[in-house]
């Protein structure tokens, strides 16, 4: 999968998630930029995105994630 059909996809999962058909998955796109993103919808969102490609992420991944970007980019890097 190439990156704009991973973005596609997130989008998707962002707009699922936080019910608000206006998100857009970008690589800029931080937990700061969007409303109701707390700790209990990051595990959600990350639950999602990994059933959604069917892969499981480590703590230590997940911890170094920052942005939207970060996560497109290991996603490509384990698909």
């Amino acid at each position: 999968m190439d990156q704009a059909g991973i973005y596609e996809r997130l989008t998707q999962i962002l707009c699922d998630v936080f019910d608000d058909d206006s998100l857009r998955a970008t690589p800029g796109l931080t937990a700061n930029d969007v409303e109701g993103w707390d700790s209990l919808t990051h595990i959600r969102l990350l639950l999602t995105i990994e059933k959604s490609f069917g892969i499981k992420f480590s703590t230590s991944e997940i911890g170094k994630l920052e942005t939207v970007g970060d996560l497109a980019a290991l996603l490509q890097a384990r698909i």
